[in-house]
């Protein structure tokens, strides 16, 4: 049989019409598209320029004025570099300031995370009326630190506070909670531990509850006790909110200022600068006899430098506690 080969159908309406012109996107359309690309950007912008008024600028306005002479009254003098820092690193009352500083941070910060944790498990345990004692852990935060530090200073005054008196009924000596300096700093320590402990409870406590049930039913079921859950549940699903918290009471700790600055009536630190912290030598520095604000600013961002060398230490210890805790917790639900 034959076959008829056809020609090629050609659309002669496509090969003969002329391009069409491009679509024009009407504003409608880019104003829509603008608004997908740009809303997310202005949402989270508030945040951004707030932090920039109120931090960045201030971070770089004290760099600036700490390479200068600056005078509280006689305002900016002239440009002198790094002499401010250089006149600071010499000062023994400096190197006061930094031991100071970080003995009241590790007397009062350790013991203040470990308490958090005990009062956080044991109110997140089935208690009676736990609003009222969730209340009673935070309210030490509301009080202001003043009240806070007339009261622990009438309980460790030397002579007339009422633990020298009780140590003295048990046959102890009284002890210069104001003349010594180990002393001077458990004090302070305490009123901020009376402060700051309630606080963090809270915040671990609300990461507790955040824990799913079903690991301790399933824990219970396998027969491990209390202390067995804690350490192998909670402590290591808390993770995230210990590195948190650890963080923010670095912070606060390196930066500690209301609690020795009242602590007694001169608000100096002591006669010897025995509890005078880095803070208090800032003020001092720049609003005391000196009143060079260029050397405080030195000292300001000093104390910056060093919170974030502190800060990063305490992040990759935690994180690696944490993480080697948990790392022990799962082998040990293997076997």
């Amino acid at each position: 049989m034959a076959t008829s080969t056809k020609p090629p159908r050609t659309d002669r309406r496509v090969s003969g019409s002329t391009p069409r012109a491009p679509r024009r996107v009407g504003f409608s359309q880019t104003l829509g598209r603008w608004d997908v690309k740009v809303s997310p950007y202005l949402y989270i912008s508030p945040f951004f320029l707030l932090f920039a008024l109120t931090g960045l600028f201030p971070l770089l306005y004290t760099a600036y004025v700490s390479m200068h002479q600056w005078h509280l009254i006689g305002g900016q003098g002239e440009f002198v570099g790094f002499e401010n820092y250089a006149y600071v690193l010499q000062e023994p009352n400096f190197w006061k300031g930094i031991r100071n500083t970080f003995s009241i941070f590790l007397i009062s910060t350790i013991p203040q995370l470990l308490i958090a944790i005990v009062l956080a498990a044991l109110l997140d345990a089935n208690l009676r009326a736990k609003t009222f004692w969730r209340m009673g852990v935070l309210l030490p935060y509301v009080v202001a630190p003043v009240a806070v530090s007339l009261i622990f200073g009438r309980l460790f005054s030397d002579q007339y506070g009422i633990i020298n008196t009780l140590l003295g009924n048990i046959g102890i000596d009284p002890i210069g909670w104001h003349s010594d300096i180990l002393p001077s700093h458990v004090a302070i320590a305490s009123m901020v531990n009376f402060r700051w402990t309630g606080y963090n409870t809270l915040i671990l406590l609300a990461a507790m509850q955040a824990i799913p049930r079903d690991l301790y039913e399933a824990a219970v079921i396998d027969g491990a006790s209390r202390v067995r859950q804690f350490f192998s549940i909670t402590v290591p699903m808390l993770r995230p909110t210990i590195i948190f918290v650890v963080i923010t009471s670095t912070i606060g700790g390196l930066q500690i200022f209301d609690e020795p600055r009242l602590f007694d009536q001169l608000g100096q630190g002591g006669p010897s600068r025995q509890w005078m912290t880095a803070t208090m030598y800032i003020y001092e520095v720049g609003w005391g006899n000196q009143k060079s604000f260029g050397r405080a600013a030195a000292v300001a961002w000093i104390l910056f430098l060093i919170i974030i060398v502190v800060g990063l230490i305490n992040f990759s210890l935690t994180r690696r506690i944490a993480s080697e805790t948990s790392t022990k917790s799962r082998k040990k639900v293997r076997r």
